[in-house]
């Protein structure tokens, strides 16, 4: 009952996720999207109350569903496009004189702008920093595009001037390379507010957030009374051992809360308006193993200015919760006790086999020296398992998809198109992953809902410089490093 119970609650988290992904994408009604993508969990939980969990999935039954419903959502998606996105085919034509006794209605032509301002427009690309050859007119932007005759911060920088002396804020101006390497501007209307009427808005949203953390705080406090082995009957006899959580929970929290304020400030100092972080409860299940939480979120209000911000925002966020992580786990580590390893392979906080992780694995050896050895496991102590939720969770968001901090530094460093190809090929990795280690399913599914497409910066175009390339490519290093198992040669040399 207790998987039920666990699937009831990620249903909502899912849906929201849908809801976000196929938002003035697609026609297709959002709960088929989101029953389709719940599916497969559906069917393991089902399979799981039907057999038992003493049964392991059979492989078919755990690796159909992920092949087919990721298919059947993206058939879903395409097939609900609105008409208007729908290229004329050869079939179109045939039928043409069919339809020529119908009056044709032809929709004009969306103009944002009209022909004087399409003047001015052109005016604002001098010949020699971007020759404008056609501007491209959709109900939601204008595409203006050429060659580019300079270099591309100095391109963008210019025509973001004149733009901004011809149209002052009723246009944002993005500079982006389309899927065949071109780069061309687009501008976009402005939706922003008053000042005025922003803070009016966002002043109710401080009590949201405290309630929020309040929650979390809780949830996170109960999963650490549950860790550190008192049982709920205990608890609700003696609420004063609910203390016992705080050594799980504040160190947990402390290390989310420095990652997204990390990420608050930072973007407070690239001039971009954020909303306050979010802290996401995850209810506890008494005497049962329970996280308490989600993590926290952070929502953008304002655009990225250039791929910089957007390193910047990345990186900044996932050392900082590091910087908090490492020592905490270390010095839970020393904490914890040595215990035979039990024969599965899978996560047990009551006997963590650190060999699961590489990064894991070598704090392990450092904080527990010689008493760590060959067929020996973990018995965590609470403040261990915060330092150890707090590096998954690094772990999780340093995935490069999507949104993550892992996406983010793929796109600075790599460009837009190469980011998606990596997205797709750490989605397919990751499920090869939950084969090995089924406990990481859940986490794969979610992977699979984010979106492959990050939002471009405004200067989606100007490189990083070389340090920030390095410092990506150390990040992505050191995600290996924290998902991939202990080897085994290794091992036999350090007597792991």
């Amino acid at each position: 009952m207790k998987l039920w119970l666990i699937l009831i609650i990620i249903s909502p988290i899912a849906y929201f996720i849908v809801q976000k992904s196929v938002k003035n994408k697609t026609t297709t009604p959002v709960w088929l999207c989101w029953l389709v993508i719940m599916l497969p969990s559906c069917i393991w939980t089902a399979w799981t109350y039907i057999v038992g969990e003493e049964q392991p999935l059979p492989l078919l039954v755990f690796l159909l569903p992920l092949i087919v419903c990721p298919l059947l959502y993206g058939w879903l998606v395409q097939r609900g496009k609105p008409e208007k996105e729908i290229k004329p085919t050869a079939q179109d034509s045939k039928t043409e004189n069919l339809v020529m006794a119908k009056p044709v209605i032809e929709s004009p032509e969306p103009r944002p702008i009209n022909l004087q301002e399409e003047t001015t427009l052109r005016n604002c690309f001098p010949w020699n920093v971007y020759y404008l050859q056609n501007i491209d007119y959709r109900p939601q932007a204008i595409f203006c595009r050429g060659k580019l005759k300079t270099i591309p911060e100095k391109a963008y920088n210019e025509i973001k001037q004149n733009v901004e002396q011809a149209f002052g804020d009723r246009f944002f101006l993005i500079f982006q390379e389309s899927f065949r390497g071109k780069p061309f501007f687009a501008l976009v209307p402005n939706p922003q507010a008053k000042a005025e009427q922003q803070k009016e808005v966002e002043l109710p949203r401080i009590g949201f957030a405290v309630a929020m953390f309040a929650i979390t705080l809780l949830t996170t406090t109960v999963a650490g009374v549950s860790i550190s082995g008192t049982s709920s009957e205990k608890l609700l006899s003696d609420p004063s051992l609910l203390s016992q959580g705080f050594t799980y929970s504040l160190p947990l929290l402390l290390t989310i809360g420095v990652q997204k304020f990390s990420h608050y400030f930072m973007a407070a100092y690239y001039g971009i308006r954020t909303t306050l972080p979010y802290f996401i409860p995850f209810p506890f299940l008494l005497d049962t193993f329970s996280l308490g939480t989600l993590g926290a979120i952070i929502q953008r209000r304002t655009p990225i200015p250039h791929r910089k911000a957007l390193f910047d925002l990345a990186i900044v966020g996932s050392i900082s919760g590091l910087i908090i992580t490492i020592p905490v786990l270390i010095y839970g580590l020393s904490l914890s006790s040595v215990v035979p390893l039990g024969g599965s392979s899978t996560f047990d906080v009551q006997a963590l086999d650190p060999r699961l992780s590489f990064f894991l694995s070598l704090l392990a050896k450092f904080a527990l020296g010689s008493s760590f050895k060959t067929g020996m496991a973990i018995q965590l102590h609470p403040l261990a398992t915060a330092g150890c939720v707090g590096l998954f969770i690094t772990a999780i968001n340093l995935m490069p998809i999507g949104q993550l901090d892992g996406g983010h530094i793929v796109h600075a460093v790599f460009g837009q198109r190469m980011a998606i190809a990596i997205g797709q090929v750490t989605r397919i990795l990751a499920l090869l992953f939950a084969l090995i280690h089924p406990y990481f399913w859940i986490w794969t599914i979610i992977l699979w809902l984010i979106p492959l497409i990050d939002q471009p910066a405004l200067n989606d175009v100007t490189e990083l410089d070389h340090w920030r390339d390095f410092c990506g490519l150390l990040t992505l290093a050191l995600l290996i490093l924290i998902v991939l198992p202990f080897p085994g040669a290794v091992g036999n040399w350090l007597n792991i």
